[in-house]
């Protein structure tokens, strides 16, 4: 009698840095292709995200419908597949994250060190757009999310990218909006200093107009 061994891949997937694994999906069904994660999912243990991408749950939320804010998500997927060294929080996301808009932007911005195209999310109503830019040539700081640690652009940078790019993530309001509400937060000498290293006089000039 031949016993089949049932690989178990939770164990790995616990010690991830990254809490979201891609996953190549069956033809047939919104579920991932390995029998061992398809179990895992079944179970509760896997949130599926997007096609070809799932979150694991924590272990106190399984079977209670859980899924991570917008900003883990997004941070979460690109750090999957490109290291969460490598991707940084920005734009509208970065703004969520310190708390300069009200409620969710509904579009997750992540800034990658490659081109890769925008991604629907299968758990909610709204997609993630990945920019190209190197997070080492930002002004970043640690960001630690529901589904692991990395980075996010500064209060500073967030601003300076806001209204350099008003129209990225299609809220050009909210883009406005959380304009606004940055101003307080920032340091203006930093503010200043990272225009100029950046040559972001017209983006400083934007932001002023708020003053």
């Amino acid at each position: 009698m031949t016993h089949q061994v049932v690989f178990d891949p939770l164990p790995s997937l616990l010690r991830r840095a990254v809490r979201v694994v891609p996953a190549p999906e069956a033809d047939d069904s919104p579920a991932p292709a390995d029998p061992g994660l398809a179990r895992l999912l079944r179970g509760g243990v896997l949130h599926r995200l997007a096609a070809g991408y799932y979150a694991l749950v924590p272990s106190d939320r399984i079977g209670q419908g859980w899924q991570p804010d917008l900003e883990a998500a997004s941070w979460g997927i690109a750090a999957a597949d490109d290291g969460p060294r490598s991707v940084a929080l920005m734009g509208l996301s970065a703004a969520h994250v310190h708390e300069a808009l009200p409620g969710s932007p509904g579009v997750g911005i992540v800034a990658t060190t490659r081109n890769r195209p925008s991604l629907s999310f299968a758990d909610r109503d709204a997609t993630v757009s990945f920019v190209r830019r190197d997070p080492r040539r930002l002004k970043i700081e640690r960001y630690s999310g529901e589904l692991g640690a990395g980075w996010v652009t500064t209060v500073e940078q967030t601003l300076l990218d806001l209204a350099a790019y008003p129209q990225l993530g299609g809220r050009p309001e909210s883009a406005r909006e959380a304009i606004g509400a940055l101003l307080d937060k920032a340091d203006p000498h930093v503010l200043y200093s990272l225009a100029t290293a950046q040559r972001r006089h017209g983006a400083l000039d934007r932001i002023l107009q708020h003053v």
